[in-house]
């Protein structure tokens, strides 16, 4: 997409929003200060009780909303699911407008230690500090803006933070596609890159393929002939499903993970492996699965056993015409305190709560409006720069402000 060409900022929003970047950076500091792994459930009742009473002090009917018995189980889900903070909070209009980011992190409990939140020039450091800690901060304080200018045209905001976005939601999936249907925009709050400020309207799908080979065991140099050796029936399965990436569709395919055996002097009764799987559109996880169920019927050694799994960690935020029509009018936004956007409408990035968000609607759901941060998922320099704040809140209440008068069109 072009940038449209520059023009004037609206005064008064940016006068507000640039009062909020110390503000910011303090709510950085207090979330950061909470670790919230994703299976750190006391790290995420802590931060979730912070953004609650956060949400509520800004005038919201806040909830919290623990998992579902419905909750997408896969071979990483915790026993007991990160709960989610939902806010609404209504106005005077008709537009019904999602915000959503994540609590959970990556990190183990302790690793906050190596790497505290502190400031250096233009980075504010921390672990979990841009993903997504900084979109979590990025709402805060867009609802302060637009409190502080007695803004309400929109019909209702929804604010929905989940603990569970790393793993792959398997809790808040289902409230997050049932709320995008429910709304006219949906705006997600992942980080864009330092190197590129963006939004994006794709990004792939994941999925998991987990392949289990049960064979039986018998010593390896005494009697291997009674044996039914596992680690060779996997390795047919994985050689036989090698090539079943089509880069004409965007799918991708590629084995990852194996282990078998007990001991080296055992034939191995058991091994198991497993495969990364990205998709553009929905449909071809279908066409995926059902292609592995039956080439694996061809087995290499008779009496083995082999059984996959299929999970579908995450849809792809597909491609959306309704998007595009947001995107412009964000550069538009953008441009008018001189900044360049870029609007992706090609795959880019990892999966995200985006796509649940999309699964139902043609209404737009765009990616990318946290800070601009580098580091995700590293525990040595994650960080956000600093003077990505003031613009990135300017672009989000604008949007907001637009959208909700039905000036975006």
């Amino acid at each position: 997409m072009c940038t449209p060409a520059w023009a004037a900022p609206d005064a008064g929003v940016w006068m507000q929003v640039q009062t909020h970047k110390q503000p910011l950076l303090d709510t950085l500091r207090d979330l950061v200060a909470i670790e919230s792994g994703s299976g750190d459930r006391e790290g995420l009742d802590k931060i979730s009780q912070l953004i609650h009473d956060r949400l509520r002090a800004l005038g919201g009917q806040v909830e919290f909303i623990e998992a579902p018995a419905n909750a997408y189980r896969m071979h990483d889900t915790p026993g007991k699911i990160g709960r989610m903070v939902k806010a609404t909070f209504t106005g005077t209009g008709t537009k019904k407008i999602l915000l959503i980011a994540h609590m959970d992190t990556v990190y183990l409990k302790g690793m906050g230690v190596k790497q505290p939140f502190r400031i250096d020039g233009n980075k504010a450091y921390g672990l979990g500090i841009g993903d997504d800690k900084a979109g979590i901060a990025v709402i805060l304080h867009t609802l302060a803006t637009l409190q502080a200018l007695q803004f309400k045209e929109y019909g209702q905001l929804t604010v929905l933070i989940n603990g569970d976005e790393e793993i792959s939601s398997p809790a808040s999936r289902h409230m997050l596609t049932q709320l995008g249907a429910e709304h006219d925009l949906t705006l997600s709050h992942e980080g864009s890159p330092v190197n590129s400020d963006q939004l994006s309207l794709a990004t792939a799908g994941i999925a998991a393929v987990n392949l289990k080979v049960t064979g039986k065991a018998s010593h390896a140099g005494s009697a291997p002939e009674r044996g039914l050796n596992a680690i060779y029936e996997l390795s047919h399965q994985i050689l036989q499903t090698r090539n079943f990436s089509d880069p004409s569709k965007g799918v991708k395919m590629n084995w990852t993970m194996v282990s078998g055996g007990t001991n080296r002097n055992v034939i191995p009764a058991q091994a198991q492996a497993a495969a990364d799987v990205r998709v553009e559109r929905i449909e071809d996880y279908a066409g995926l699965e059902s292609r592995i169920n039956h080439t694996i019927q061809n087995q290499l050694i008779p009496g083995t056993q082999v059984a996959m799994t299929f999970e579908q960690r995450r849809p792809p935020l597909e491609y959306n015409p309704a998007q595009v029509v947001v995107g412009k009018h964000a550069q538009k936004i953008y441009s008018e305190i001189g900044r360049t956007l870029k609007v992706l409408d090609s795959v880019a990035g990892g999966g995200t709560d985006a796509a649940f968000a999309a699964l139902k609607t043609k209404n737009p759901v765009l990616e990318r409006f946290g800070l601009l941060s580098f580091g995700a998922h590293s525990n040595d320099d994650e960080y956000i720069l600093i003077d990505s704040i003031e613009p990135r809140l300017y672009l989000a209440s604008r949007l907001i402000m637009d959208f909700s008068r039905g000036l975006v069109r």
